[in-house]
């Protein structure tokens, strides 16, 4: 066989060879890429192959026409979970994927007079009347794509109170911190954290005062609680960083300040692992991210 006839079929052999690869890429798809903590508060943002499906532990996950898809993990959520993904034209691929467990400050405070841990039931009627519009406005799968575009602090500030510690008055549980408090003197104007769509704007809730929910996309929701103003309206679309309302002490609250919170539909998630360190301030030591 001459060099030349070698060469051709060698030409040949590589172009099956590259086609072949070509056709099980196509069909196999690249696995989805993440970004996020896998561990209790925390959330993940994946990207996988557009057309691709994916399941989180059976629930069917919105993935984006461009391939963009989210989901976190509740402050107790197990230590494990399975995501299934399957590529458009390939077979279902499943991965198992460990969530790290945390432990979480525990504060116990006796003798408190009663109408201070269990409310009269005219106002428990209010608080439940409140709590379900307010887990309405979190149930939204919507399309919008703020969550995967990042975050920025609503307010600067001292961090007084972390997200999953819990309170048991007078021997009763009471419901863990879901967020996180921000110091800021009444005023301070508030920032949307990201892109979205205003879901709720309640001005006198009896437990968190000025209350507002912004809704990112993907069941990504951002809430700021005990505003002393509100400068927006259910159903007003707003930018990374417009000002949606004005820090302050409403509800039951014991000083101006701004109660943070993150959730993943009903998953309630924990906000310093979803933003930056906030920059340094002058005299003052901030926070280190995630603590």
């Amino acid at each position: 066989m001459t060099s030349g006839r070698i060469d051709a079929l060698y030409r040949i052999v590589v172009t099956a060879l590259l086609a072949c690869t070509g056709l099980a890429q196509a069909a196999g798809g690249a696995a989805p890429s993440f970004q996020g903590h896998w561990q209790q508060g925390g959330l993940i943002v994946g990207h996988a192959a557009p057309g691709t499906r994916v399941t989180l532990d059976g629930r069917a996950l919105r993935v984006s026409p461009d391939g963009w898809f989210v989901f976190g993990f509740h402050r107790d959520d197990p230590a494990q979970v399975t995501l299934v993904y399957m590529p458009p034209g390939g077979a279902p691929v499943t991965q198992r994927h460990a969530v790290q467990q945390r432990q979480y400050a525990v504060q116990r405070i006796d003798r408190l007079p009663g109408n201070m841990v269990s409310p009269s039931p005219d106002i428990q009627r209010r608080i439940d009347e409140e709590a379900a519009r307010v887990k309405a406005s979190r149930a939204m799968d919507s399309d919008l794509p703020g969550f995967h575009e990042g975050f920025v602090w609503p307010v600067q500030g001292r961090v007084t109170s972390v997200y999953g510690s819990q309170r048991i008055l007078n021997g009763v549980p009471k419901q863990p911190h879901y967020g996180i408090d921000i110091a800021a003197p009444t005023g301070t104007p508030e920032l949307a954290t990201a892109a979205g769509i205003v879901r709720l704007a309640d001005r006198d809730q009896h437990l968190t005062g000025g209350t507002i929910i912004v809704d990112h996309g993907g069941g990504v929701s951002s809430t700021y609680l005990h505003l002393s103003k509100v400068l927006v309206k259910v159903g007003d679309t707003v930018a990374q960083g417009a000002r949606i309302g004005l820090v302050g002490a409403t509800g039951r609250a014991t000083g101006p300040h701004l109660c943070f919170r993150y959730n993943w539909f009903d998953a309630r998630l924990d906000p310093q692992l979803l933003l930056p360190a906030q920059p340094a301030r002058p005299g003052k030591k901030t926070k280190e991210l995630g603590s």
